[in-house]
Parts: structure tokens; sequence; C-alpha cells
């Protein structure tokens, strides 16, 4: 079965009060479209054509590199209407699947449910029970609970604006019939529009069967109109990756403070994170890992039993196994920590590779580095790795020991067992297993007194 999804995405989103366009803001920092056509993505056989049109040149800017048509829909004349506009890329046979671009928690479970509805003379259309369906159109049923037409709110009667089925505006069907039905569409409405629901009626007229599935969860087809929805959508979809993560024996201190912008691609036993925690992009964690709070981790990959103390940032680095980083530590990109590492606090670490069971624990900056094997770095030291144009790489090699509030001036190498001396500035080599410093004379002037302010 070939499947074709239209994606329907032009609206502008006044209620947003944004100048960017209603599907390019976020949840889980991933465009509300972008859901829309991930979850699409996973059908099979499927093709996927993108109706956009308020911000045509923002959408194809931040969107370009998705594998869909785009067509555009230069004036926003009702779903129908929409839909139109991607009709040339249905086939007779396709079964054609109609999404939203506002609507970004649509489970596959629920779509795959509604697709195997269809059949030749038999539309699928997904409703959802509601408490209060305002805003909704209602779905219209005769005596034998069929579905006849669907009425948008703004047209229905008093007695119809009481049934409380809704209708989500999520439907499928043959190719052959919705390109009939489109063709044959009017706008004599309350808003002047080509609706997509009015296809239903004609549906039953040419005495097609309307089979209707539904979904318990009236967040999983909740749109996005206005910052609270999009608010509310973001902590339930927060919730759900919390509600995962427990399931698989992590242990989350406060699920309401958990934050998951991305993917965690694998995770181990006997996790601990504490509370807000945002983890971004691909993310693997070993097991017996401990994350304290605060702490913001983008594309990483932390070993077993590393413990991430609270309000540190990782970003596209590697912490290897039984490793320490923190509290208030940077490991900013293109950073490789062995086994057995201690990253202290105030401490930043940028490029570098730092081999098994050194310490860097105190207020120090290190950066386009390769650290040996049971190096130790003092406090205040920090490799001068630019010189406003280019940057240098510094080399320390197994076992030095670096003295505090020193500055190695790269390019340059520490070599095995040296030791650097408090408060030296290093420009040449400093040779293995001997002690080098680099520093003035202290010197004291006893004539000096120090400075008093005149007497007015």
């Amino acid at each position: 079965m070939s499947i074709k999804t239209i994606i329907l995405a032009a609206g502008q989103g006044t209620r947003m009060k944004s100048a960017k366009p209603k599907i390019l803001h976020k949840i889980a920092n991933k465009p509300l479209l972008q859901h829309v056509y991930d979850m699409s993505k996973k059908l099979n056989d499927n093709s996927i054509s993108i109706v956009y049109g308020h911000g045509a040149e923002q959408v194809l800017d931040e969107l370009q590199e998705l594998d869909v048509k785009w067509v555009e829909q230069k004036q926003q004349l009702g779903t129908g209407h929409a839909v139109q506009q991607a009709i040339d890329f249905i086939n007779d046979d396709d079964t054609v699947l109609i999404l939203y671009g506002d609507v970004p928690l649509l489970k596959l479970t629920t779509v795959e449910k509604l697709i195997n509805l269809v059949e030749e003379r038999t539309l699928a259309l997904l409703t959802v029970i509601l408490d209060n369906p305002t805003g909704y159109g209602r779905i219209i049923r005769d005596a034998n609970q069929l579905v006849t037409k669907i009425v948008e709110e703004k047209d229905a009667t008093v007695d119809e604006k009481k049934i409380n089925e809704g209708n989500t505006g999520i439907l499928a069907v043959k190719g052959k019939p919705l390109k009939k039905w489109l063709n044959n569409l009017q706008n004599s409405n309350a808003q002047g529009e080509y609706y997509l629901t009015d296809i239903i009626e004609m549906a039953v007229n040419d005495d097609f069967m309307i089979a209707t599935a539904s979904t318990e969860n009236v967040d999983e087809v909740l749109g996005v109109n206005n910052k609270q929805q999009l608010s509310h959508l973001e902590r339930v979809y927060q919730m759900e990756k919390a509600n995962q993560l427990m399931l698989e024996g992590v242990t989350l201190k406060d699920p309401m403070r958990f934050d998951l912008r991305g993917e965690i691609k694998s995770i181990g036993k006997d996790v601990e994170i504490d509370v807000n925690i945002i983890l971004e992009g691909a993310i693997n964690i070993g097991e017996n890992v401990k994350i304290g709070a605060n702490c913001i981790i983008k594309n990483a990959n932390i070993g077993d039993n590393v413990e991430i103390l609270p309000n540190s940032i990782i970003e596209n680095a590697t912490i290897g196994a039984s490793s320490r980083i923190g509290p208030f530590a940077r490991i900013r990109p293109d950073t490789e920590l062995a086994e057995n590492v201690h990253i202290g606090n105030f401490v930043e670490i940028k490029k570098t590779t730092v081999a098994a069971g050194s310490k860097i624990n105190h207020l120090s900056y290190v950066g386009d580095a390769s650290v040996g094997s049971k190096v130790n770095i003092g406090a205040g030291t920090i490799t001068c790795n630019y010189d406003g144009v280019n940057k240098f790489q510094t080399i320390i090699e197994d076992g030095a020991f670096i003295g505090s509030d020193s500055q190695l001036v790269a390019p340059v190498t520490v070599r095995k067992n040296a030791t650097i001396a408090a408060g030296s500035t290093i420009t040449k080599e400093a040779p293995e297993d001997r002690l080098t410093l680099a520093r003035s004379r202290q010197v004291t002037i006893s004539s000096w007194q120090r400075p008093k302010k005149k007497e007015k």
C-alpha cells in the first residue's frame, strides 16, 4: 500500500504573537512541523508533501533538509484549498493521509490504526471525545451511530454544539474519491473558506462508509495556537519522556524538572538524575552514573560510574568511566576524557584529550591540548592557545605536575614527569624529570610606603 501524506502547515498562527511562523515554534527544541514529519517518516512506503504558506522563506530556510515535496499555498482559503495544492502528487490508488503541522504529539500507533481502516469505499476519520469541545468541529451521527457529516463550530446549531465528539481534522482515504470531492468543494459557509470537512458529507452521499478511530489522550491531537498551549504540550512531552526513563529504571529526583531535548541513545542501570537537568542532542549514558542538579549535557557519551556534580555543562564530549566532573565545570566540544579523570570546580576544557588518572581540579582553562596520564594541573593554570589569529597546541606528557597559576604558552611541550613551578610562564619545552620555573625574582622595597589620602 502506497501512502501519500499531506501535512498542512500554511497557517500564520496570529495568536502566537510572534514574527515566526507557528510551525517553527519548538517543543523539546524541535520545530512543531518536524515532530509531525519525524513521525510520518516511520510509516512504510510513504512520501510526504508539506503545504506551506505564511513565513515561506523562514520555513524553507530552517527545514530545507526534510525529505518532502514542498507545495506553496499562496492564498490561505481553507483546509480543503490547502489539500488541493498537493493534488498533483496524488495517484488514484494511493492511501492519502492528511496531517497538521501544529499537532506535534500524534502517535505512530494512532496513525497506523487510522490507515488500517481505509478501504476502497471507506474513509477513515480520527475523532476525540472532549469534556469541552469548544473550537472543534462536531461529529454528526445518525440514529444508527453512523457518521453523516462534520459541522464546524461557527456553523453549528445550539444542539450540535452540545455534541462532545470532536473532529481532529486527521483523516485517510483513497486518492481517487478524494480528488473528486476536492474538486466539488464550495465556500458557502460563515468563513467563506473551502473546508476539508465538507468531504465527509460528500462521501456519505456517495455511499462511502465513514470509519472512525479515536484516541483517549486529548493531548495527542491537540494543536498549538498560542504560547499557553505550546507550554502545555512541552510539559506533556517531557513527562512522557520522563516516565519512559523511570520505567527503564532511571531514578529522576523530580520528573517535572527534567527536560530531554534530543534522544537518549542508550542508558545503563542505576542512573540517578537530580533536578533541573537538560539533555540535548544525542546522549549515551553508562551504568551507575550520577548527574547533579542544574546540569546541561549535549551530544555526549558518559561512561560507567561517572559522577557529574551540580551546575556543570558538557557539550560534544566524551567522559570516560569513573571520572568526576564539577561542580561548575564546563566541558566544551571535542574534549575526550579517559577513565578516572577529575575535572573540578570552575575548570573549562576545550578540544582536549586527557588520559587516565589525570586531575584538573580548580579554576583552570585547558584548550587545544593533549594531556597524558596521571598529570596534575594546579589551580589557576591556563594554556595560552590563541594568538588572536591562530590556535596552537599544548602537549603535557604522562606524570607531569603543573604548579598553580602557571601559563603554558602554546605551541609548547611539557615532557614526561616534568614539574612546573607555581607562577611560571612556560614558552619553551620543559624537559623530562626536571623542575622548570620561569618567574621574576621576588624583591622587597624597604623604602616604599603605602600612599595616603591627602587631608582636605
